[in-house]
Formats: C-alpha cells, structure tokens, sequence
C-alpha cells in the first residue's frame, strides 16, 4: 500500500508543479504514447537480452514485493523461535523422536502448528538439514556456522538478481531517453521549412524523451530496485535467526538460552519482547505436556 502512495506522490508533484507552473499537458500527452514505445521497448528488449527466461520471471514476480512488502511479520518470527524450541526439546530428550520431524516436515506434528514457515522450502531445508547433521555428528558449531553462512549467502545473491536486473534497466533508462530525444530532433529537423510554432511542438516533443527516460529511471524503476532489495534483506533476516538459534544450540546452551539468542537477533521491529516470548514458550510447553 505505501508502495501506491509513493508513486501517487511523485505524479502528483510532478506534473502538479509542472501544471502550476503554467505547463500544457496536451504536448506530453500527444508525444507520450510513441516516446513511450520506443523508450519502454527498447528498455524492455534489453532486459530480455540480458536475462534469462528464470531470471525475467523472478524480477517480474519480485515487483509485487513493491506493494506487498516484507513477507515475514512479528508473530512470524516468534512462530519461528517457537518452532525452533519445540525442536530444540525434542532433540535434547530423544534424538530418535526428532528424526520424524526432520525427515518428514511436512507430516510432523510439530511444523504443522506453523504453516506458513512450513511452507518456506529454504527455511525448512535450513532447520531440518542442520538438525539432521547434529544427529550424524557433525556438530563442531564453528564448521556449522560457516557452512550456514555461505548457504544463506548463496541463497541472498540469488534473490537479489532481480534488484540487479531492475537496477540495470533504471541505469540505461536516461540514455534510452536522449536516443528518443535525438530521434525527435532528427523529425524536427526534416521540418526546418515549417513556421516557429510548428518547430516549437516538434521540438517540444523530442524533449518529452529525455524527461521520460529520466523520470522513469529515478521515479519509479530506481525506487522498486532499491524497495526489492529492502524486502530480500529484511527478509533475510529470518535465515540469519534460525543459523543463530540452531548455532547456539550446537554450542550446548540450554533451550531457553538458544531462543533468547534468536530474540536478540530478531530486526527490532519484529523483535518480540522479553514477556510476550516466556508466554508463547509457556503455552507451546503447556501443549507439549
């Protein structure tokens, strides 16, 4: 939602002042349709060339992120060091018992209470691979957190090839204009014989395309790069807290103190307080008795 605010704005304040300042809105209209054509095609067939079919159906779904914003809330993260306490539990009272959990998420009784974290694949995976590796002895909490580190590293530089893409596109926009623009002169210049006015509209029209390609590359596509990418780290966030729960655990912390170490790590916004926490734990060892 903020996302239609923010561009309501930047038309508003635009063309507003340009209206206010005694602007005619009938030569951007006329010359918009064909300057759009060309500076959106052209800006369009390079995103194209440089992308693979992935890549262009991965930046056109992460758009949405513009308008949708962070994919995890508060309750997400508290959710998710709930999850990771119940787990945590198991594996220090029976490590067998934890094997049907970790081997077959999607039937466990315990990731079935949390279905939206179930329903993220990679942060599954996270869990369950790094529970399985504890149960196979590979438990030196330095390797495990390197190897962690350099998963959600690789997993991060994935996800942020559609703010690259978008942001490659924004860069070549304002060049795409100035071709626009040039076409535009050369029209008006095959109308040198016509009068002043009749020069002043071609002329006019020929600039829509450099205003066009500027607005477009810092208005509207430069912004959704940079808002993209402030949702893939935020919601990265979330990857980091579960390395630092399960990292924790390995260094044989108590349960409590593993979970605290995820509040801590959770994005202050999210951060679930100290009180709230207890009482969730409270209510999922309640459950479990």
């Amino acid at each position: 939602m903020i996302g239609l605010v923010g561009i309501a704005i930047i038309f508003i304040m635009v063309f507003g002042g340009y209206l206010l300042a005694g602007g005619k809105m009938a030569i951007i209209m006329k010359t918009l349709p064909y300057e759009m054509i060309m500076i959106g095609g052209a800006a369009l067939g390079a995103f194209v060339i440089s992308n693979d079919m992935a890549g262009i159906k991965h930046t056109l779904k992460d758009v949405g992120k513009v308008f949708k914003g962070t994919k995890w809330a508060q309750q997400d993260y508290s959710d998710l060091l709930c999850l990771l306490f119940e787990l945590i539990r198991v594996a220090r009272a029976n490590p067998v018992a934890l094997e049907e959990h970790i081997e077959g998420p999607d039937s466990s009784a315990i990731f079935g209470k949390y279905p939206k974290i179930l329903g993220d694949q990679e942060a599954v995976e996270l869990i369950c691979d790094t529970l399985r590796s504890a149960t196979m002895n590979y438990d030196d909490p330095h390797q495990v957190e390197e190897v962690l580190e350099k998963r959600i590293e690789a997993t991060m530089h994935h996800r942020m090839h559609s703010t690259h893409a978008l942001q490659t596109v924004a860069d070549g926009l304002p060049a795409l204009g100035i071709v626009a623009a040039v076409l535009g002169v050369i029209k008006t210049m095959g109308s040198i014989d016509q009068p002043p006015e009749v020069l002043g509209r071609l002329i006019g029209g020929a600039l829509v395309g450099t205003f066009l390609g500027v607005f477009l590359a810092y208005g509207l596509v430069g912004p959704f790069s940079v808002k993209v990418k402030s949702v893939i780290e935020e919601d990265g966030q979330f990857y980091q807290l579960i390395r630092e729960v399960l990292v924790a655990n390995l260094h044989r912390h108590a349960p409590n103190i593993c979970i605290e170490v995820g509040r801590q790590n959770t994005p202050g916004h999210h951060r679930p307080t100290f009180a709230e926490l207890e009482e969730a734990l409270k209510l999922v060892k309640q459950a479990a008795a």
